[in-house]
């Protein structure tokens, strides 16, 4: 029984266990995705996230408790270099699993993992994400009275703006007048 039980083991030792998602850290911080189990990824994901978190304050103190986990200088520079400043307004979430089907060999759930913001062909038909506005705890009967006073200051502004382009469109332009006509007019 595996009451309690809070770490999936993945079949394997500790120290290979840590070995192997090491390496899987590895691999996805330097290709940006790579195929594996569900299994697997879950576990990677739980693995890389406070690594990536970790990332986003580049001292000494951190890039170093990073290599005890990565054991690669080059995948270190690379998510400190690359990887970090692309997810510094993130919050977490930084990776994403997408499901592919089941392997032929062992029916094994197959899974793509990938870095969230290094996925071009999403991030190009991803929209502009729309301001977010907090709603008020009024009332939808309760408005107050500077915003209605406003409302139809504006109103009214536009009314006269409109009415000043009409009258200033539907008069024909006159023929040019000569000097003597302009000098009697003023």
């Amino acid at each position: 029984m595996r009451h309690g039980n809070k770490v999936n083991h993945l079949g394997r030792k500790s120290e290979h266990r840590k070995a192997m998602l090491s390496n899987m850290a590895n691999s996805l911080i330097e290709h940006k995705r790579i195929t594996t189990t569900v299994a697997k990824a879950k576990a990677l994901r739980g693995y890389v996230e406070p690594l990536i978190t970790k990332s986003k304050t580049d001292s000494t103190h951190s890039r170093r408790t990073v290599f005890s986990y990565l054991k690669n200088k080059e995948a270190v520079s690379a998510l400190f270099r690359d990887v970090a400043p692309k997810v510094a307004t993130r919050n977490g979430g930084y990776t994403r699993i997408i499901r592919l089907g089941f392997r032929l060999g062992d029916n094994a759930e197959m899974c793509m993992i990938e870095l969230v913001d290094f996925n071009e062909l999403m991030l190009a038909n991803e929209a502009p994400k729309k301001a977010t506005t907090r709603r008020s705890r009024k009332p939808a009967g309760a408005k107050s009275a500077a915003s209605t006073e406003t409302v139809t200051e504006e109103v009214a502004s536009d009314e006269t703006t409109s009415s000043e382009v009409i009258s200033e469109e539907s008069t024909p332009e006159a023929p040019e007048a000569s000097a003597e006509d302009t000098t009697t007019e003023e």
